[in-house]
């Protein structure tokens, strides 16, 4: 073979070559960018359709599929065992699902651990605070409704009903005391209760608070104890974060000389305890489920297609986004003037003008008490995470009961 023949055959070879490269990489770079027609979307949850805190997620699948019909098939594991987590996101990983989301603390080490895995999985962690810790999975994302904006607005409707109290007779100034059961002495749930508390407060300035933990998320028979032994001890209103109506149930029955009022969490209470139930409020799961899965139908990154407050690969959001919702206040016992207020805290705290960590009160940390926050210089809660960071007991007005 001749040396010219050579040269023509080693050219037709390397632009054979090049145009094929070329068409591998177009048609990567196609495919990193279409959609998709079709994906499987898994709920894995530590409750079932009884638990209010699990059933806010059964209404976000189903908002999932209302959204998007026949381009999803939605499957919901109910009651999944926190050590069991680990396999089953494995096998719905295998088994080619395009976004698995999970609503507890506790799957989300084990979620980050699979997604690092199988990274054509987008695994979706509510209420954690990992997603931005090394090492990053660019497929393990966090998010949490900014809860604390609610128990605000909730607060300050206990407020002016234990003004109303007051004035009526029904308790002396000095019987302004309101009830927490409360699940952990963890930050989410400290945060929830203080912004519930000022809320109460700025309507109420000599009001003050005991908190009962269970440590647990939801116990029948602890919550309704802990609730009767709060009411016992002089508590007049009874607001939650623990996952049972049995608080509520303890407000509806109690036998002292005057009512005992309830402020729900997760479900109206207003069927459940219909003398007693003022309002509640809920996280809504369904702006960021739907949204992440347009993402993922979009073969976008999740967090350019979520409306929130993004942080990495964590977003939150709460009332401007419809991610925190206050439940349908009880006109039949709400005091005069108390729909109005609501709408005007709701918008201020909606506009980012609302503030709720900020007065005259010293916080101080319950394992390390040298950790402080003097309030006066305002606390600005979920500034760089979904999960609340606010871990402070106020000094004086706050009580936690054994």
């Amino acid at each position: 073979m001749t040396e010219s023949r050579k040269k023509i055959i080693v050219t037709v070879v390397v632009a054979v070559l090049c145009i094929f490269v070329g068409y591998i990489v177009h048609s990567a770079q196609s495919h990193s960018f279409e959609g998709r027609e079709h994906a499987k979307v898994a709920f894995v949850l530590d409750g079932d359709e009884g638990a209010p805190y699990s059933h806010n997620f059964v209404r976000a699948a189903n908002a999932v599929e209302a959204a998007y019909g026949e381009s999803v098939d939605v499957e919901v594991r109910f009651n999944v065992p926190y050590d069991k987590s680990r396999e089953v996101f494995e096998e719905l990983a295998q088994s080619g699902y395009a976004i698995v989301f999970s609503n507890s603390y506790e799957y989300g080490e084990y979620a980050k651990q699979v997604a690092a895995e199988y990274p054509r999985t987008q695994f979706c962690a509510a209420t954690c605070d990992n997603a931005n810790a090394t090492p990053i999975q660019t497929n393990y994302h966090t998010f949490m409704g900014e809860i604390y904006q609610g128990r605000y607005v909730t607060g300050k409707v206990a407020g002016m009903k234990l003004n109303e109290m007051i004035a009526s007779g029904e308790v002396d100034p000095d019987e302004a005391w309101v009830g927490y059961v409360a699940a952990y002495p963890y930050a989410e749930v400290i945060s929830g209760y203080t912004a519930f508390f000022l809320g109460v407060r700025s309507e109420c300035p000599q009001a003050r608070m005991k908190v009962k933990y269970i440590n647990t998320w939801g116990s029948y028979g602890l919550e309704m104890r802990a609730a009767t032994e709060l009411i016992d001890g002089g508590c007049v209103i009874i607001s939650q974060h623990s996952n049972t109506i049995a608080p509520a149930i303890a407000c509806e029955e109690s036998s002292v000389r005057h009512s005992v009022y309830h402020i729900g969490y997760n479900q109206d209470m207003a069927e459940i305890a219909p003398t007693v139930a003022l309002v509640g409020t809920r996280i809504d799961w369904s702006p960021y489920c739907v949204s992440a899965v347009q993402a993922v139908l979009e073969n976008k990154r999740i967090e350019d297609v979520v409306q929130g407050h993004v942080h990495g690969n964590d977003v939150g959001a709460g009332l401007e986004e419809g991610w925190v919702t206050v439940l349908t206040l009880n006109t039949a016992l709400a005091p005069q003037g108390c729909k109005a207020m609501v709408d005007v805290a709701e918008a201020s705290l909606a506009a980012g003008t609302g503030h709720v960590f900020l007065g005259d009160y010293l916080g101080v940390d319950p394992v390390d008490a040298t950790d402080t926050w003097n309030l006066n210089t305002e606390y600005h809660e979920n500034e760089n995470s979904s999960a609340p960071t606010f871990h402070y007991v106020l000094q004086d007005v706050i009580v936690i009961e054994e």
